[in-house]
């Protein structure tokens, strides 16, 4: 895959935007590549430059990915007023549950019916998933959906006023926990270690939840990219986006080494 410049917005021409209508609501979602389904859930505040290459990285490495676009334009650099304005619109939405700990947000249900729509469209044993920061839980809430065989948790965010607070219902978090252990399945959960966003906290209540069935990595800060857009470097303030924004696009960084390792698990899940 040819490099971009993540300094300038990403037109997203390799991208088949596909208007796709799932439970009465219609959302665009962008479509590239070939083979097994891979959601990939932006993070605040919207479809980076970074969250396209990421994406990029999940096709070229032999999936079909479907990119939906839950908030902010699509392709921007993340700038301190746009990005500001797009998270507190987020935190208002009806679709989201920014602050509440023990329920979960409402688009995880359309989520989860995009999970079976790929699954149709592509074929295979099921499809992954992986949410960043916002929507960093979302993809543990997909696994109530058959189709979907596994789940990465990117430094997940919410709820935004509970560190050790799970974005997620109790009876749903059950019948997940149930569904690990029976389909013998893992959730792979990435953070750094001075996250403020996403703390220890939380992993601990994941890893309380789900035993071994949660398979956690903690990158150290020194790991993180520091030269971000300003959204990240004004507003954000910490090591956070493990494999967008703060990742460090060399060859034996921790970073990289994460991708790598999420990548491998799509394939080992999903290799028909």
């Amino acid at each position: 895959m040819p490099k971009r410049n993540m300094g300038e917005d990403d037109p997203l021409e390799d991208f088949d935007p596909r208007e796709i209508t799932l439970d009465g609501a219609a959302k665009v979602v962008h479509v590239s590549g070939s083979g097994p389904g891979v959601i990939v859930m932006t993070e605040m505040p919207g479809i980076s430059p970074h969250v396209a290459r990421f994406s990029r990285w999940v096709r070229d490495a032999g999936f079909t990915v479907y990119m939906p676009s839950l908030f902010g334009r699509d392709g921007a650099v993340p700038n301190v007023e746009e990005g500001v304005a797009t998270f507190q619109r987020a935190c208002v939405s009806a679709e989201f549950r920014a602050f509440a700990a023990n329920e979960s947000s409402p688009v995880t249900q359309w989520l989860r019916s995009l999970a079976r729509l790929a699954h149709g469209e592509c074929g295979g044993p099921g499809v992954g998933a992986i949410g960043m920061c916002f929507t960093g839980n979302f993809a543990l809430t997909m696994m109530l959906e058959p189709a979907m065989l596994a789940p990465v948790l990117a430094e997940p965010a919410l709820p935004l006023d509970d560190p050790a607070g799970l974005e997620i219902a109790p009876d749903e978090l059950v019948a997940v926990a149930e569904r690990l252990q029976r389909d013998d399945l893992t959730v792979m959960a990435y953070r750094f270690k001075g996250d403020r966003f996403c703390r220890a906290q939380r992993f601990a209540a994941y890893q309380e939840a789900l035993g071994e069935r949660f398979v956690a990595r903690v990158l150290p800060d020194s790991a993180a990219n520091p030269d971000t857009a300003p959204f990240f470097k004004d507003v954000v303030g910490c090591p956070h986006s493990v494999v967008t924004a703060h990742l460090i696009d060399e060859a034996g960084q921790p970073t990289i080494a994460a991708r790598d390792e999420i990548l491998a698990f799509f394939a080992a899940r999903l290799a028909t």
